[in-house]
This record gives C-alpha cells, structure tokens and sequence, in this order.
C-alpha cells in the first residue's frame, strides 16, 4: 500500500477498513476478495454530496463497466457479486436498469447465478400512475429492487476460505426462497440519502461467505456493509469518496464493535 493509500484510510481495526477516496484510486490487492456487496449509485439524481447522479444513461453505463470491472480483477477467482440495483427507473426516461447493469457484467467477466427480488414495500401513495385510468400512457411502478448475484470462476463453487458458515437452517430456508421481504432503512436515522438496512449485506453474506471471509464495498456510503461485517464475523474493506459518509460508517463501526463487546450481539 503507497503511503497516499495510507493517508487516506479514515478508519481501521483489526478486521475493517475504511477508505476516503475513489474506488479507482485504491490500491487493493488483485484476487483478495471473497465477496463485493454494493449497492452503486442509481443515476436518478439523488443530491449526494459532490458525486453526480444525474449524468446522461450512456455515460452512467460507461462507469459501470470501468467499476464492475475493477471490482471483478480485486476479487478472488471463486469469489462472488452480490449487486443492489432497481429493476428500472422513471425519472430522467425509462430506462431497464437492471438488466443493463446485468449484461454490463457479464461483458466484464462476471458469470450470472441468480436474481433476488427486494420487495421492501415502499411504493408511495401518490404513484406515477401516468393517464389515469386510461390505456393512453399509464405508468406501472414495481415496489422492488433486485440482488444480482455473479460469480467469477467458472464454476459456481466456492473452495477457498475458512469452510465455515454460520447460517442456520431456519435462515438458509428463508434466503434460498429468492424473495426478500423487509423493511428499507430510515434516510433520516442514518444521516445518508440511499442507505439500506444491515439485513441486506447480512443475508448476502451468510448465503454466499465464510467466516473471516473478506468483503469489499466500493460504494459504502453509510458502511452498512462494514456494519454487517463486523456483526458477522467477517473482514471488510469500504470505500467513499465523501469525508462525511465515512465519519457516519466510522460512528456505525464503533457502535457495532461496543454492541459486541457488551454481548449484545
């Protein structure tokens, strides 16, 4: 690790780490990562602190290619991809997001397993219904997100790692069913404008790693991932490019670390 690298590690401990800076600009290892667990930015505009949301589609899936395959040359050669994306968006033109960012990668590397339904059921009372009641132009909205999972070897087996997992019978039942059903999270409790809630990396972690398994978010924003990590056993690695998000996750991590250490987990 350079000594810029260093400086610009906000938080670490002996199983996490956070960076402030641009996924582009890290410098991890090539072929360290069991797992990346991301949700990327949407494109729909959403007011982060310095990142655009709002580029033109094109450009937006330019930048996908470059991150997933960055993401695809860190991770190990069994590892996995577990993608938080919408299934599409409305805002800006219709675009079918998530099969974009699925054949996206797939170009890079990525071999499909499988896809998960999020239904966190938040559709809004006042739906873009288009022309009411009417065939016009009506506008049909999915209370849903997806959970792509990729792998990169060519065969869907994991043989590296601890061998351990920590799932239990109740919970593999429950996660293998391919819908999830549960509550997002509270923008205002977190303090960040697209969090998600601790469950989401959690399943995916225990579905699809080991224990001490590493994980990598390349778009922590407010360390959800790290959280889920540190409350299972797992290393992790987040990146974000605003100082702000990355004080959030340090506070999440911190709070998370003290809960285990007075047994509350």
């Amino acid at each position: 690790m350079s000594e810029q690298q260093k400086n610009n590690i906000y938080y670490e401990d002996s199983t996490s780490v956070i960076f402030n800076d641009d996924f582009f600009a890290i410098d991890i290892e090539e072929n360290s990562i069991d797992l990346v667990i991301t949700s990327p930015p949407y494109n729909l505009d959403i007011k982060y602190k310095s990142h655009d949301d709002g580029i033109p589609y094109n450009d937006y899936l330019r930048f996908s290619v470059a991150w997933m395959k960055k993401a695809f040359e860190l991770t190990k050669p069994d590892g996995r991809f577990c993608l938080n994306i919408p299934l599409d968006k409305n805002k800006g033109g219709h675009q079918s997001v998530g099969a974009d960012l699925t054949g996206i990668a797939k170009k890079v590397g990525w071999h499909y397993q499988s896809t998960i339904i999020w239904n966190e059921g938040n559709i809004s009372k006042g739906s873009a219904w288009g022309s009411w009641l009417s065939a016009s132009a009506p506008y049909v909205i999915a209370p849903v997100e997806l959970i792509v999972v990729f792998y990169k070897g060519e065969k869907w087996r994991k043989t590296s790692g601890s061998r351990i997992s920590d799932i239990s019978r109740e919970e593999f039942l429950e996660y293998t069913k391919g819908v999830w059903v549960f509550h997002g999270e509270s923008k205002r409790k977190i303090g960040h404008p697209t969090p998600y809630p601790v469950e989401l990396p959690k399943r995916c972690m225990k579905l699809f790693s080991y224990v001490d398994d590493t994980i990598l978010d390349p778009f922590m924003g407010s360390g959800t991932t790290i959280v889920a990590a540190k409350e299972n056993g797992r290393k992790a690695i987040g990146v974000d490019i605003e100082s702000e998000y990355c004080e959030i996750a340090k506070k999440r991590v911190l709070a998370a670390v003290k809960k285990l250490k007075d047994g509350g987990l």
